[in-house]
């Protein structure tokens, strides 16, 4: 007896360290892309090792942080024990470079690669019965459609057109669940309008007004918002198929107060064009300026991009425009700074000090997300959100990761 359960404590502790082993290598990233001097921290554990494969890697004896020391790609291999290989770390060192922060309000237009399911509704058909064409389909909120019958499908227009060109015989819809994309079949049902449907609601664009963090001279690209768009029914983030930037015109500004963010208004209807949007990210919005001139840039104020361990706790300043006028400077404290996060865009905690900000907006509020955060005449980052409770608090997320997702655009 005593023997059987030292043998299950045996056992359990086995898989116990398995599990923490499994835990650790699928924590350690496939890919990894750095700045010229930056600092790899990745997680080990007994027995894991990181190595390079042509000696460019250097580890502190302190930190156990591995610096790189070469601009290019590089391979590192993870092994367990220096015995079994594990997998590869491919690595892209990127050169240090500079940006000018902007602090514009512009407005989004993003238009989605098919039509995006945002609700379902009964229908009621020609004889007044009513039915759910899109029960047991598989199709769910915030999914997406991208053909029927074959058909590409890109705007709502082209939605409605297939559906009543079926005259009412079953279609076959290829939709995108989960990124995994799907195919089913639906009986359109028709109406006392003539007209055939499906039950469903769908969306093929969204609009609305933010901030522009920076402008990189050297590539003409830009990074906006901190944060990616999601769809306002389904929360999900965008899967756009293009987009632009343009100018907007604030109407209003609603003071934020605790319990209850304030927010921009503003409109972008018959404004004149920036440049386009090609990548919604989690970590923004990025693309390219074609209309440099729209956004008053400053070419004076080019500064270097600042690396994690040159951020600070303390004073710093943020970048916005609240009036249709001129950007202006506004005085922040950088209160917590989480310098491992790779995987969200709160990278750092900041309070809004400046007086004349905050009886402007009661502090952080909706439409200044991206609004370009500077530190020691380096960029820093960007304002991404708020706090519920705490209308001057919110997040920020480091500019190394907004540069590195505008460095992937073509």
């Amino acid at each position: 007896m005593y023997k059987r359960t030292l043998r299950k404590m045996i056992v359990l502790i086995f898989l116990f360290i398995l599990y923490i082993y499994v835990l650790v290598i699928n924590y350690i990233p496939d890919k990894i892309t750095i700045f010229e001097g930056e600092d790899i921290s990745l997680k080990t554990f007994f027995g894991i090792t990181i190595d390079s494969q042509n000696e460019i890697l250097s580890v502190s004896a302190n930190t156990g942080e591995q610096t790189i020391h070469k601009i290019g790609s590089e391979k590192l291999t993870v092994n367990l024990f220096d015995k079994l290989f594990i997998k590869n770390i491919d690595v892209s060192v990127l050169p240090k470079t500079t940006v000018i922060p902007v602090g514009n309000i512009a407005g989004v237009k993003l238009y989605t690669s098919g039509v995006l399911v945002v609700g379902m509704s009964e229908i009621e058909g020609k004889d007044n019965k009513t039915y759910k064409p899109y029960e047991n389909s598989g199709i769910e909120e915030g999914d997406t459609i991208v053909k029927v019958n074959n058909n590409t499908i890109s705007s709502t227009d082209e939605l409605i057109k297939n559906v009543n060109m079926s005259n009412g015989e079953k279609i076959e819809i290829q939709y995108i669940h989960d990124e995994e994309t799907k195919e089913c079949s639906i009986m359109p049902v028709k109406t006392g309008d003539e007209e055939y449907k499906l039950g469903l609601w769908v969306r093929d664009s969204a609009a609305g007004v933010g901030t522009v963090t920076f402008y990189e001279p050297s590539t003409q690209k830009f990074g906006a918002l901190g944060h990616g768009i999601t769809d306002i029914d389904t929360g999900d983030l965008l899967n756009i198929a293009s987009g632009e930037f343009v100018t907007a015109n604030i109407l209003n500004i609603k003071k934020g107060e605790n319990g209850n963010p304030g927010k921009i208004q503003g409109t972008v209807e018959e404004q004149e064009t920036i440049g386009k949007i090609s990548k919604n990210t989690e970590f923004g919005i990025y693309g390219k300026i074609d209309n440099m001139s729209s956004l008053n840039i400053d070419k004076s104020k080019e500064m270097e991009v600042a690396l994690r361990d040159e951020i600070e706790l303390g004073k710093a300043t943020i970048l916005c425009s609240l009036d249709n006028q001129s950007v202006k400077e506004y005085e922040i404290e950088i209160t917590k700074i989480y310098k491992d996060n790779n995987y969200n865009n709160k990278s750092m905690e900041i309070r809004v000090t400046d007086e004349e900000l905050i009886e402007k907006t009661g502090g952080i509020i909706q439409g200044m997300s991206g609004s370009p955060i500077i530190q020691n005449g380096k960029f820093v980052g960007a304002v991404t959100h708020v706090l519920v409770n705490s209308a001057t608090e919110g997040y920020a997320i480091f500019g190394d990761l907004m540069l590195k997702q505008s460095k992937e655009i073509s």
